[in-house]
């Protein structure tokens, strides 16, 4: 199995991604451009984890670079859940509310690890509810926990690469050390 999958942003971004692209369907006029933006910062978000990853090994600037990009397209999306609830009237939950717990359960269940299958897929899908504005705040609520998660793995990349270097460096001292 593809080592990003098992990265809780990773697997936060699937879920984020496969029900956005459903939200839209249901609640997004399909002749709309936001309708395409939100599909295409949700596949940019989950995307962007899978490219960085795949560079971690070459390049760990990229990997930095590329986690903030997933970061920032999943901030535009939430910023797009944020704009459907206000233009439609609706309630934006407050954080502290029971219902975001709830959300946050949901949440974590569905991206535990023995929510995996031996390929590395969801098990248990996550699923919307029919009423727009309790899934636009599930989505949203998805969308802080995944950039929560990006902060705090771009914040330890840059560590990591303040502390080690980047395979450049590593080649430098390995061909330095020979002669």
């Amino acid at each position: 199995m593809e080592g990003y999958k098992y990265l809780l942003s990773y697997r936060y971004a699937l879920i984020i991604h496969d029900l956005t692209v459903e939200f839209v369907k249901r609640n997004v006029d399909y002749k709309s451009r936001t309708r395409d933006q939100m599909e295409q910062a949700a596949r940019s978000g989950k995307q962007n984890i899978v490219e960085g990853v795949g560079q971690s090994q070459t390049s760990k600037k990229g990997e930095i670079k590329l986690l903030g990009v997933a970061k920032a397209s999943i901030e535009e999306l939430q910023a797009d859940y944020e704009d459907f609830l206000r233009q439609h009237q609706m309630k934006i939950y407050e954080k502290k509310s029971p219902i975001i717990r709830k959300f946050q359960e949901i949440a974590y269940s569905l991206s535990n690890l023995r929510n995996l299958s031996d390929l590395g897929d969801l098990k248990v899908k996550a699923k919307l509810s029919n009423n727009p504005e309790t899934d636009a705040n599930f989505l949203l609520t998805l969308c802080h926990i995944v950039t929560y998660l990006l902060e705090k793995q771009i914040k330890a990349m840059i560590e990591k690469f303040e502390r080690e270097g980047g395979l450049t460096e590593k080649l430098y001292w390995s061909r330095k050390n020979q002669t």
